[in-house]
């Protein structure tokens, strides 16, 4: 599945990285590091990431899972930074 971050957006609160550590993690106090490649396996996780986000600063294009939202048009970047 495909993860998009808007890095603009995310203020460092980690709580996807509390929630999917095998996905995201913090670098630092306040740098979110993430796999814009999230593995099937992860959806249910990643799902829960993203619907706990409180500034919603996380999309995926998956379809059918927990906490899917289509992924906005100009909405960061995806580069795993």
């Amino acid at each position: 599945m495909r993860l998009v971050v808007d890095l603009n957006r995310c203020q460092g609160y980690a709580q996807c990285a509390f929630l999917a550590p095998e996905v995201f993690s913090m670098h630092g106090e306040e740098s979110l590091v993430y796999n814009p490649r999230a593995e099937e396996e992860h959806r249910e996780k990643v799902g829960r990431a993203v619907v706990a986000c409180p500034v919603r600063a996380i999309t995926t294009d998956a379809l059918g899972g927990v906490g899917d939202r289509p992924a906005e048009a100009g909405q960061g970047t995806s580069d795993g930074r």
